[in-house]
């Protein structure tokens, strides 16, 4: 019989009892004080090497370390490689080592002791191109800023002044300035697509280690994408413009060199880049989804033909972050093989549809989550990001989403379920019926650290269909206070606008209906509706209220939701890198000794394509073994997990019963549904200002600390996070009040 993980929000005490004993608690300290220390150390020294990079003083180590390490196996690639892309691996090597050791300690936050301000959760910026952006974000942003300024100033001051010192003719200088500034956005984009590659893998190690979530991780993706490819874009016309001077842009265009650049290949991997950058652009990617997720599958081929363009050495500034994302995106592909059984798939009365999908007991998820979903009847491309809409307290076996129906993919999936209850009705409604859906899951991915159990007093702000994962938030909370768990909130005021009434009954898809009065004694759960295209409420409006969703169908695909995602089992996934890495490496050995070496292979494109063929074998081949294995023990796991629930259930079902009866007596006179704590308003909207004032007067005045979750369109993050900073800054001023925390949960791709 195997013993059940603790579920990863759950708050164990071996923290305290480790602290009990005293002295032993001395080493695990000092063991996680050295490992971050050690990961601070190498970020910021790779941090510092690529920042300074330009500047002459590193320029020339770098050229004295690449002369003592040039006949090493690796060459001059692996003297690169060891400077600018090993120090993120070494980096992601530690995390696994402390998320393994501490597997608690970087999902667990704790309340502050005083009130203050967190560099996360104050938004500086809420209009604007980049949306509304909190102060740790604006930092980032103004340092990219300064490290491009900076290192482009320095070259082209640097160019300018080797040029004036030649006494060229004035044309030949010009094009000898273009020339080099031209390789120098290239070098500086470079960089960039560096840190473009790490948001976006999203099960990565370091997107856990820092609990940055993947819906965040997507905004600094779409960021650092538009400034690689303004740099690339750049650094190709540069070239356009020297070639095309000199009368030699057409033989430049077509030129594939043996030795040195192949401009082809750089020109191919520029047009999929530029046809990636163009359909990204908000205003295509909101009317044009399709057209921007094909498109986006070019990125095969702009790596590909990056690394012919620029040969080993070169790519290998990028090649550690590369390396990361194609970790991760082989273990999607192993995890989406897997087709989900869906234990319900219905349409509620509103016209949204709900999903509830099977997973084991072992895979881990939080009220936050997001998963994607690929329903293949629909599409074998498209993968769709939903937030959850259950708790993991709700059930160790299953996992629901809500779906609103916006566009053709969604109308689509409402229709086949629509159909399939149908003829349910008309055939045998009292038979479980079985439609097709053949839907696959990769996740889950979001937040691992519970903050919305982090604020004694939390305001949850919803648009619509925004209400999803609130609804999960509502039942984790009032579960946990149910069964004796930490839970820090105690005051939770819900703002929830919809433009009709029948988007009201959404409210019954929270699995805690009934909150009982012991709950009731320890949370003040306040929720407020504002109908804004209605002005009176409907006469239908009680039976409104009782309407449920249909029964739905269930579909038998087969399989449970995969646990083989990079927030999964850390044991399995630590080893997955580190055979993957390792094998890269062994790889790249083998093929220079015995190929490259052998046959004098020197052609730049040849040794660029070799270098990426070794990373993609690593991946590939032990890192596929590692994942194989994993899978096996998965499988074994849920099939122990299967016994262990049989048994457990004819043991304790009559004492299940006994108890269950006896208590929902004491209990039912006392108990009250969450829709009615509902307070429903019509023709208005909420008004932040007087509300967040009289939450925060309710919660304590001046000394509350309020945690604020928005999830919705752009304009309701605006304005939420401008409330919020207006009553930090009034505070600030010199005016006692309330702390806001301003948390978005908002996927906006």
């Amino acid at each position: 019989m195997t013993q059940e993980r603790e579920p990863l929000l759950q708050n164990g005490g071996a923290g305290n009892a480790a602290a009990a004993k005293g002295s032993p608690a001395l080493l695990p300290s000092l063991a996680r004080s050295v490992l971050k220390f050690l990961m601070w150390a190498v970020f910021l020294s790779w941090a510092a090497g690529i920042f300074l990079y330009p500047t002459k003083p590193v320029q020339a180590a770098f050229r004295e370390w690449a002369a003592v390490s040039k006949n090493s196996i690796f060459g001059i690639t692996g003297t690169v490689f060891l400077a600018f892309s090993a120090p993120i691996l070494i980096v992601a090597a530690l995390a696994y080592v402390y998320i393994f050791t501490f597997p608690r300690d970087h999902v667990e936050k704790k309340k502050l002791r005083s009130l203050s301000f967190r560099l996360w959760t104050f938004p500086v910026l809420v209009d604007g191109p980049f949306g509304v952006v909190s102060a740790v974000e604006f930092i980032g942003i103004v340092l990219f800023i300064v490290y491009v300024v900076f290192s482009m100033t320095y070259y082209v001051v640097e160019s300018v002044s080797l040029v004036s010192k030649s006494h060229l003719p004035p044309t030949i200088s010009s094009e000898l300035i273009l020339d080099t500034v031209g390789a120098r956005f290239g070098s500086v984009g470079l960089f960039s697509m560096t840190f473009l590659f790490l948001p976006v893998s999203r099960g990565s190690v370091l997107l856990r280690l820092i609990d940055i979530p993947f819906e965040h991780a997507t905004r600094y993706h779409v960021w650092l994408g538009h400034l690689t490819m303004a740099l690339f874009t750049l650094h190709g016309l540069c070239y356009v413009i020297t070639w095309f001077l000199e009368g030699r842009l057409i033989e430049e265009i077509i030129q594939w060199k043996e030795i040195g650049v192949a401009n082809l290949a750089g020109v191919i991997s520029l047009v999929a880049g530029l046809l990636m950058w163009a359909t990204s652009l908000h205003p295509v990617r909101k009317r044009y989804f399709e057209l921007f997720f094909y498109t986006h599958q070019l990125y095969v081929v702009f790596i590909v033909f990056l690394a012919l363009h620029v040969g080993d050495f070169v790519f290998s500034f990028a090649a550690g972050a590369v390396f990361l994302f194609m970790l991760d995106r082989f273990l999607r592909f192993w995890q989406s093989r897997a087709k989900v059984d869906i234990v319900s798939a219905a349409c509620r009365p509103c016209g949204t549809v709900e999903l509830v999908f099977s997973k084991p007991a072992s895979l881990r998820y939080s009220a936050l989550s997001f998963i994607f979903v690929q329903v293949r009847e629909l599409s074998f491309l498209q993968w769709h990001p939903f937030s959850v809409s259950s708790s993991p307290m709700d059930g160790r076996y299953h996992m629901s989403i809500l779906i609103k129906v916006l566009g053709t993919w969604t109308d689509k999936l409402k229709s086949i379920i629509t159909d399939a209850e149908e003829n349910k009705t008309r055939s045998h409604p009292e038979q479980s019926h079985t439609g097709r859906i053949t839907a696959s899951i990769e996740g889950p991915y979001g937040h691992e650290s519970p903050y919305h159990l982090m604020y004694e007093n939390l305001i949850l702000v919803a648009g619509g269909i925004g209400i999803s994962p609130f609804l999960a938030i509502l039942s984790d909370i009032i579960h946990r206070i149910e069964q004796g768990m930490p839970c820090a909130p105690k005051n939770v005021l819900v703002l929830w606008s919809v433009k009709k009434s029948t988007e009201l009954s959404l409210l019954s898809a929270v699995d805690a209906q009934n909150i009982s009065s012991s709950v009731s004694e320890k949370l003040h759960l306040d929720i407020q509706a504002f109908v804004t295209q209605e002005s009176d409420p409907p006469l239908e409006e009680g039976i409104v209220e009782g309407e449920q969703k249909a029964p739905g169908i269930f579909v038998k695909n087969g399989a449970a939701i995969s646990g083989l995602v990079g927030t999964g089992d850390n044991f399995w996934a630590a080893m997955y890198f580190a055979a993957s890495t390792l094998g890269a490496v062994l790889a790249y050995a083998l093929v220079q000794v015995y190929y490259v070496k052998r046959f004098n292979v020197y052609a730049w494109w040849h040794l660029g394509l070799l270098l990426l063929l070794c990373m993609a074998a690593g991946v590939a081949l032990p890192g596929g073994l590692v994942v194989l294995l994993w899978h096996l023990s998965e499988k074994r796991r849920v099939q122990d997990d299967r016994w262990d629930t049989d048994a457990s259930t004819v043991k304790d079902g009559a004492e299940d019963e006994q108890t269950t009866n006896g208590a929902a007596g004491a209990d039912a006179a006392a108990a009250a549904t969450v829709a009615a704590l509902r307070t429903t308003r019509y023709g208005c909207r909420p008004k932040f200002q007087a509300e967040f004032m009289a939450f925060a007067e309710r919660a304590g005045g001046a000394a509350a600390d309020v945690g604020v979750l928005v999830c919705g369109p752009p304009g309701l993050q605006t304005s939420v996070a401008r409330e919020c900073r207006s009553q930090n800054l009034r505070r600030g001023g010199g005016k006692s009040g309330a702390v806001f925390h301003f948390n978005s949960h908002s996927f906006d791709l």
